[in-house]
């Protein structure tokens, strides 16, 4: 089952969503949902994807979801999600995608998503202040096929970090301290498997 809604649609939503205990994805991005709403999703165990790409989402409202365990796939895009708050990441084991763009990440939010070994998909784009270390962070997450971390501190120096992860097929370090010559330098000689790159010339 799949639902998506609109803001307008969102109150009658909240009335009848308890009795929804099998649904599996839902989408409330571009809505009016916040930290409060969040505890009408508490029951659904069954989510596997929620969007939740919302500049009201909080801290709070991650920590109110860590009973959601099967979830796959977590997009909190815009959500305004601290280092603080990343702590809540480590209930949700079977993360294959992660969005967490809403720029008020450092490098030690970063370290809250090092275990998080299941994750293929990672965008941690717009987040200004991460640096070098945040992929380092990252090495250990082999599984990664997309990785974004655009707009941010990294550079050159920190590519030797991304070395381990043998099965990127795509990564965006646009608007970094990071030259296309040596990206390609890191797709010929140690990510044979990256067939998207940016920046690429």
């Amino acid at each position: 089952m799949v639902i998506s809604t609109c803001q307008k649609h969102l109150l009658c939503l909240w009335t009848s969503i308890e009795g929804l205990t099998k649904l599996e994805d839902l989408n409330l991005s571009f809505t009016s949902v916040a930290d409060s709403g969040l505890n009408e999703l508490s029951g659904l165990t069954s989510l596997r994807s929620l969007n939740l790409d919302a500049r009201q989402i909080t801290d709070s409202g991650l920590a109110v979801l860590t009973g959601l365990t099967g979830l796959t796939h977590l997009d909190l895009f815009g959500a305004q999600i601290t280092d603080s708050g990343t702590k809540y990441l480590s209930y949700f084991k079977n993360l294959q995608s992660l969005d967490l763009c809403g720029g008020r990440l450092t490098d030690a939010g970063v370290k809250n998503i090092k275990d998080l070994t299941s994750l293929t998909l990672l965008n941690l784009s717009q987040n200004l202040k991460l640096s070098d270390t945040a992929l380092e962070f990252l090495s250990g997450l082999t599984s990664l096929v997309s990785l974004n971390v655009s707009n941010s501190r990294i550079t050159n120096d920190g590519l030797q970090h991304l070395k381990p992860l043998k099965n990127l097929r795509s990564l965006y370090l646009e608007y970094c301290g990071v030259t296309a010559s040596e990206m390609k330098k890191l797709q010929a000689t140690t990510l044979p498997n990256l067939v998207r790159y940016r920046p690429n010339e």
